[in-house]
């Protein structure tokens, strides 16, 4: 074999090993945007399909009762579990009010606040078209599709009874699952019983619903959107106080901006 024929050959190794490489590094970098960007939305999705509707049927199968121990325990259970399973992907949040807070405090990228929130919106949506067709419309009806309803005229007073439990729910995500100081494997049992805390506490008040989310499914599908602002504005000013008192008093030294 001539001199110029052993170059081709090695030439011809070489380029070989470079394309198998390049294919493996494209083949990871796929793999890595997956399970860094797409994965997590997915499992937002998912979760929050799973938890709006175990609790919007929580909420019809009660119908007619005055009780809130029913949706208290749905809700609360069924977001610990979403948590235990989906926490490792996504955070586990579910709720646009707890990713805020998370995004504030330096538990999530910017670049998935808008997916995560857009994720959230479109399965509490499903959950609530799911809930319509699983249950009778006459039993679905009566409870307005498990949406939110404001019996009482004191508007103020309901938005910041959403405000003041969503503050508790919040305060605990960022302090058990974020903060480095408190943070805790036994965040999603926390975070479940918070939930089943406040609305047991406050569900007469404005049905408890600290989830944006959990709000606009059901506002939407039962087309039912009577003082439905109060659901966005109380849990959204509720992370945002959960995250000054974080940012200035409880958060570590990474999160804290001052004296650190």
């Amino acid at each position: 074999m001539s001199e110029e024929e052993n170059k081709v050959g090695v030439f011809t190794v070489t380029d070989l090993g470079q394309s198998m490489e390049g294919d493996m590094s494209s083949s990871k970098k796929k793999t890595d945007v997956f399970e860094k960007y797409v994965q997590p939305c997915l499992a937002e999705l998912f979760g929050t399909c799973l938890f709006v509707f175990a609790g919007c049927a929580s909420v019809i199968g009660n119908a007619g009762s005055t009780g809130v121990i029913q949706p208290a325990v749905a809700h609360g259970l069924a977001l610990g579990v979403m948590i235990m399973v989906f926490g490792q992907i996504s955070g586990g949040h579910f709720n646009p009010a707890v990713s805020l807070a998370a995004y504030l405090c330096g538990g999530m990228e910017l670049l998935l606040l808008v997916p995560y929130i857009l994720a959230q919106m479109l399965g509490g949506l499903a959950a609530a078209g799911l809930t319509k067709a699983v249950f009778p419309s006459a039993m679905y009806d009566d409870s307005l599709g498990a949406a939110f309803s404001v019996t009482s005229n004191n508007l103020a007073a309901v938005t910041l009874a959403e405000v003041i439990m969503t503050v508790f729910l919040t305060l605990v995500v960022c302090m058990g699952a974020i903060n480095s100081q408190t943070r805790s494997p036994l965040a999603p049992f926390c975070i479940g019983l918070t939930v089943t805390a406040n609305i047991l506490a406050g569900g007469i008040l404005s049905g408890a619903c600290m989830n944006p989310a959990r709000a606009f499914g059901p506002a939407a599908v039962a087309n039912h959107w009577r003082h439905h602002w109060i659901f966005w504005v109380g849990p959204i000013c509720g992370a945002l106080i959960t995250v000054s008192i974080i940012r200035f008093v409880f958060g570590d030294k990474k999160i804290r901006i001052i004296l650190k």
